[in-house]
């Protein structure tokens, strides 16, 4: 067992961490390792491939990093996979280290991006210094590892640079495609038991005075379902191409009309206060 000090806000930190909770933890990110280790094969074939790519770059990635130079910046892809989204700050002249809980995916990034820095460590327990990087990214990371949201927030807090960002992407409660989706999380093997949306909203009001929110936008729809996510739909890879052209401009201006309640996710660029306009008590969080 290590013991990982990580600022709490207040109103979120425990009085005391039980042996439950600490099983609690470990249990949950074993889940979650475990999942990935069974599914990484399909995962890559129908995420890596050049549809998927394109959609990351127009509705994800540019939009979630707007108006921050990524060059020469010291940026944490966490919960990294494979690293579909270290292709894209490499590309902007970064410097990656990537992060993921997942032994079979860290030896897949590393063996693709050798100018990139991987580690296999749980983002709840990095291990990494303090006030370390630019920017954190996490693309469809967060909504994994339910319950444990906020001690991943507060050790990205950690992290991050006074003034670095913490861009996300993640699908997000409080929509009509979530109420499909907390069914569908429940009788599909590509999900796992702890899978759920984040709650945008609630979040914002827990970390209000640790972060400023400079971006928030929702959107995905027919592309985010039929191209991004193939694999979940049993859609052949093979298809995409086919189809992945019309869809992408329909993508685009359904977007243009769409907001939080028809959205499939939130793209959001938070930025550490400098200074904090309050204080972070420092608790010890004991992660087995």
């Amino acid at each position: 067992m290590s013991t990982a000090y990580i600022g709490l806000p207040d109103n979120l930190a425990p009085a005391s961490t039980s042996s439950n909770e600490t099983e609690s933890l470990r249990l949950s990110e074993q889940l979650q390792e475990d999942h990935y280790n069974t599914i990484a094969a399909d995962y890559e074939a129908h995420y890596s491939d050049s549809s998927s790519r394109d959609y990351r770059w127009r509705f994800i990635y540019e939009p979630m990093f707007t108006g921050i130079n990524l060059t020469g910046k010291n940026v944490l892809d966490a919960m990294c996979g494979s690293g579909q989204t270290t292709e894209y700050l490499l590309t902007k002249g970064a410097s990656v280290t990537g992060l993921d809980i997942s032994g079979e995916v860290i030896e897949s990034f590393k063996s693709r991006w050798p100018q990139a820095t991987g580690m296999r460590r749980s983002l709840l327990d990095s291990d990494l210094p303090n006030n370390s990087f630019d920017c954190v990214t996490i693309v469809g990371g967060m909504h994994h590892i339910h319950p444990h949201v906020d001690e991943a927030l507060c050790e990205i807090h950690r992290v991050l640079k006074p003034g670095g960002y913490f861009c996300f992407m993640e699908p997000h409660s409080g929509s009509f495609p979530d109420l499909i989706r907390k069914f569908w999380y429940k009788h599909d093997r590509y999900f796992s038991d702890n899978e759920a949306a984040i709650d945008l909203k609630a979040l914002e009001r827990k970390f209000a005075s640790h972060f400023s929110f400079k971006r928030v936008l929702y959107q995905g729809n027919v592309a985010f379902l039929l191209v991004l996510n193939s694999l979940i739909f049993r859609i052949p890879a093979k298809l995409k191409p086919l189809y992945s052209p019309a869809l992408m401009p329909l993508e685009s201006s359904i977007n243009k009309l769409q907001g939080k309640l028809s959205s499939c996710f939130v793209v959001a660029q938070w930025q550490k206060k400098e200074p904090c306009q309050s204080s972070i008590d420092i608790q010890p969080v004991a992660i087995n």
